[in-house]
């Protein structure tokens, strides 16, 4: 296979796997990291601060490889360099955490799972969402008693109690070394294994050993740019090298905000550095440089080659420079991701490339990318009843950075804000399915806000709004209503459609059973008759669960009927939806076999999957059934277990009519029989199982 073939299929092969093998590792920092340490030993905050470059990400991401045993919960990254948007902070650290949100207020969510953990939060990248990194920060501190957080940016949070340590650039060769010391210094330690992997063989003696400590000097032991320096190995020597350089940082200094003498000449050497480096490439690299600094979450070859061409760049060209970006260390080579490979570029340089971004190009791009993304939306929507449903999602994942700054350009312009409520829309199942509620609600409050006339996007993302609402606990009645009327007002069937189902789940949770169920059944004919069999598929779920507890009968219907759908159109996600629904209609019917069986089924399906929210409901009513055949303790450990993830999802089988009485029963069974004492031990133990283990143990033989 050609470089070529690997770089656009981005499939294993021995140059992949030399590529990976050869890129730069972990150089120096004994020193920071003892410091990082002994700081997290005495305080709760510690911010790592520096320029651009300088290494703070990759000396918080070695601590947090160092550090994982030292914390019961372990540790945690949260990357913020892709989000742009303060009110995302909140669910990037609920994502990070594995916590589905389901409440409106997303920060005491937080607090209350993080209380007493003993957890070390690192927040990545909070230079551009400072205000809101520090509020999120003091709160999250203040709430809880053994959180600890490691942040990096290139300023302090300016949190009370913080601890701020300098990250400083490599240390690089003193006047008077010899070669030996030259090789020793970090700098030169790091530059000598990016240069090998340019030259093989490459090596500090005396030959060179003074030119290389020259370089490093100059480049003032920044690693960025001691990398991007070394790509020029391939076509040029090192005293050559060091020429260039002394041409290019002889430029007049630039102005910027950042304090500080020594700052400021590191500031000015990586944006010398960088300006050198995009000086030495094509016009055509230039362009794409530019142009795919657009993408938050990195791009896969396709996606540059649908989104990138225009005003002088060719689509059959883009391969070609994509391949001389990376082999000048512009773009990170290939990296697996979902179900392809993704470039990506640092944030240093991706941000130097949004300001090389010429306006007219920067116009034309925009629309090329919101296109791209709408479509892209579209497309792999995961409540369509197809085979492929989990692949949708896997794909959707990676661009979800990607789709955040569509959403953004669009809701940044009145004229765009419809399409932005659109594409938001038309995520709900992936808000739902991943847990970020509070994201999806973020962006349709935002167009709804927007798009205030009667429209089909207003309606329907009233009705996503609404849906999300429910699932947090939100009051929907009100959603509801504004949506049937709008719908009505418009006269449009799909508008219709959905907001017959809303108001039957509104009407449900108001205890109105018979005219929730009437909208329900409406809903479903109205989407029949359009043809949308996942829309469908959806209402008959919502149908099947709010009806359990009411009309066993009529729930294992709407069941049955929904597993013949999914089964007709192979659709096995949401099969297991149908699995479940159809086991709760079958425990009020008093088949407890059968509903055991079906939870054990959907549960070894999701074990693949991160819907957490399905797997808690699953653990749940299997402690019910084990409660029944008379097994207290393996009962009151799968309530423990469930219990946990109940917590994460700050919920509880309280709150949901189709739960309430049955965990209520078989917790005050599985207590009388075994006794308090004993029943508190079997619960803590479920407590202490995590996800893994807790889904390992649902599928033992009971």
């Amino acid at each position: 296979m050609s470089v070529r073939d690997e770089i656009r299929s981005g499939l294993d092969s021995s140059a992949a796997e030399q590529r990976q093998a050869d890129a730069p590792g972990f150089v120096g920092r004994r020193h920071e990291i003892a410091q990082v340490r002994r700081i997290l030993a005495q305080t709760r905050l510690l911010t790592l601060t520096g320029v651009g470059g300088v290494g703070k990400t990759r000396l918080a991401r070695r601590v947090s490889e160092l550090l994982p045993r030292k914390y019961r919960e372990g540790v945690r990254l949260v990357e913020l360099a892709t989000i742009d948007e303060e009110d995302l902070v909140a669910p990037a650290v609920a994502a990070a955490l594995g916590i589905h949100d389901r409440t409106p207020d997303l920060v005491a969510q937080l607090i209350e799972h993080l209380a007493d953990k003993q957890l070390l939060l690192v927040l990545d990248n909070c230079e551009h969402l400072l205000g809101a990194c520090a509020r999120l920060v003091q709160q999250l501190l203040h709430g809880t008693s053994r959180l600890q957080i490691l942040a990096t940016s290139r300023q302090s949070l300016g949190v009370y109690g913080e601890r701020v340590l300098p990250v400083p650039s490599l240390p690089t060769p003193q006047p008077g070394d010899g070669t030996r010391d030259i090789a020793r210094r970090d700098a030169v330690r790091l530059f000598t294994e990016r240069a090998a992997t340019i030259r093989p063989g490459f090596h500090v003696d005396t030959a060179n050993a003074r030119a290389v400590a020259r370089l490093a000097r100059r480049l003032d032991g920044i690693p960025l740019a001691i990398e991007l320096a070394a790509v020029r190995l391939r076509t040029t020597s090192v005293e050559d090298l060091v020429n260039e350089l002394d041409e290019r940082l002889e430029a007049p200094a630039l102005s910027t905000g950042e304090v500080g003498p020594g700052t400021l000449a590191r500031h000015q050497t990586l944006r010398a550095t960088m300006e050198w480096s995009f000086g030495l490439c094509s016009p055509g690299e230039r362009r794409l440089w530019e142009r795919l600094s657009m993408f938050a979450g990195g791009v896969d070859v396709e996606t540059a080659e649908a989104v990138c061409p225009g005003q002088g760049l060719a689509r059959e060209d883009v391969l070609d420079l994509m391949m001389g970006l990376v082999d000048k260390s512009i773009l990170c080579g290939a990296e697996p991701h979902g179900l392809g490979a993704r470039h990506r570029m640092l944030e240093t340089i991706r941000a130097y490339g949004r300001e090389q971004l010429p306006p007219a190009d920067a116009e034309a791009l925009r629309e090329r990318f919101i296109d791209h993304y709408r479509r892209l939306v579209e497309r792999v929507r995961v409540d369509r009843l197809e085979p492929d449903q989990i692949d949708r999602l896997r794909m959707l994942k990676p661009e979800l950075p990607n789709v955040r700054v569509a959403l953004d350009l669009c809701l940044g312009r009145p004229g765009d804000a419809p399409a932005g409520l659109e594409i938001a829309a038309e995520l709900w199942s992936t808000w739902l399915v991943t847990g970020a509620l509070s994201e999806g609600r973020y962006w349709l409050k935002r167009g709804l806000a927007l798009v205030p006339g009667p429209s089909v996007a207003r309606a329907m993302g009233l009705w996503a709004d609404g849906l999300l609402a429910h699932y947090q606990g939100d009051a929907a009645a009100a959603g509801a209503r504004e949506c049937l009327a709008l719908a009505r007002q418009l006269g449009d069937e799909k508008a219709l459609a959905f907001a017959a189902q809303l108001s039957g789940v509104a009407a449900l949770c108001e205890g109105d059973v018979e005219g929730g169920l009437a909208f329900l059944e409406e809903a479903r004919t109205r989407h029949w008759a359009r043809g949308d069999t996942g829309a469908v598929a959806v209402t008959l779920y919502l149908a099947a669960l709010f009806a359990a507890t009411m009309s066993p009968d009529r729930a294992a219907g709407y069941g049955e009927e929904l597993m013949t759908l999914c089964e007709r159109r192979n659709a096995t996600f949401f099969r297991a939806y149908a699995l479940y629904a159809l086991g709760m209609a079958r425990w009020e019917q008093g088949d407890w076999r059968q509903t055991e069986a079906r939870m054990r089924e959907v549960v070894a399906f999701w074990r693949g999957t991160e819907d957490r929210w399905g797997l808690t409901q699953c653990l749940e009513a299997l402690a019910w059934t084990a409660g029944v055949r008379g097994r207290y303790e393996r009962a009151a450990r799968l309530l423990g277990a469930a219990h946990l993830l109940w917590e994460a999802a700050a919920s509880s089988p309280a709150r949901l009519r189709y739960q309430a009485r049955s965990h209520q029963e078989c917790a005050e069974r599985a207590r009388r029989e075994l006794g308090a004492q004993a029943f508190t031990a079997a619960f803590r133990d479920g407590t202490r199982l995590g996800l893994a283990r807790a889904i390992a143990y649902a599928l033992e033989d009971p």
